[in-house]
């Protein structure tokens, strides 16, 4: 549950990347400094911030990637005092076309997804912007979210609403994605949601029931494997696919 911004130095020799990096717990401030190299393997940038006394401090690494597209991204791990975590930091396609040095903090999705079991949830239309309003919560965590628009989709595989909460000074955090679908049994449409919690990266459906039907209000039920969801696999948390 992670999000935030990074931008290429083109000043400071000594400072690659500064950013920020958002939590529904933190907000901290960052920089990638470059580092030797002693193996291929070995990161590129140790990942610094500044600790509630002003003392500048590493918190872990960063590497240069390169994605199966073909497009440049970073790779970074971080421990901010609550355990190690990841995310890449990758351009969007309008970032890319403008050759600008700004990159947004994704979550990184790990290879497997926990079980939904026993939750609760509800998604409801806004009367607005095509967006939607909702929550999913279970006895280990209670998650409020919004489902935005994704204006980068430009591919149908790509999801069709980001998933984002808010972080404590309010900035919105990318935590998911999510697909409208379509069942092969009934022809009714409903949501496929993955969303990545604390506990690890959660699916879940929104779909209606007869008496919500042609309604606002989607119920939020546990992830069902039918055999149409290949395209979610392959998707996941990435910006825009």
């Amino acid at each position: 549950m992670f999000a935030g911004t990074l931008t290429k130095n083109a000043t400071d020799a000594a400072i690659a990347f500064a950013g920020v990096v958002h939590s529904a717990k933190f907000d901290i401030a960052i920089q990638l400094e470059p580092r030797a190299k002693m193996s291929e393997k070995s990161p590129d940038f140790d990942v610094t911030a500044t600790n509630r006394a002003g003392r500048q401090v590493r918190i872990d690494s960063a590497w240069n990637e390169t994605s199966k597209t073909g497009n440049a991204y970073l790779s970074m791990q971080m421990d901010v005092g609550l355990g190690p975590f990841r995310v890449n930091a990758v351009q969007t396609n309008d970032a890319k076309k403008a050759k600008s040095g700004e990159f947004d903090i994704v979550p990184f999705v790990a290879n497997g997804t926990m079980k939904s079991g026993s939750l609760s949830g509800e998604l409801t239309a806004m009367d607005a912007d095509n967006a939607f309003a909702g929550y999913v919560a279970n006895m280990m965590f209670d998650l409020e979210f919004m489902l935005i628009e994704n204006s980068w989709k430009t591919d149908a595989n790509h999801p069709d609403y980001r998933i984002e909460i808010s972080s404590p000074r309010g900035t919105p955090i990318r935590v998911g994605s999510a697909w409208m679908q379509k069942s092969n049994r009934t022809g009714n449409e409903y949501m496929s949601l993955l969303i990545n919690t604390p506990d690890g990266d959660l699916r879940v459906n929104a779909v209606q029931n007869e008496e919500q039907r042609g309604g606002k209000t989607f119920s939020i039920i546990p992830f069902v494997e039918n055999g149409t969801d290949d395209r979610i696999e392959n998707s996941g948390l990435a910006l825009v696919g």
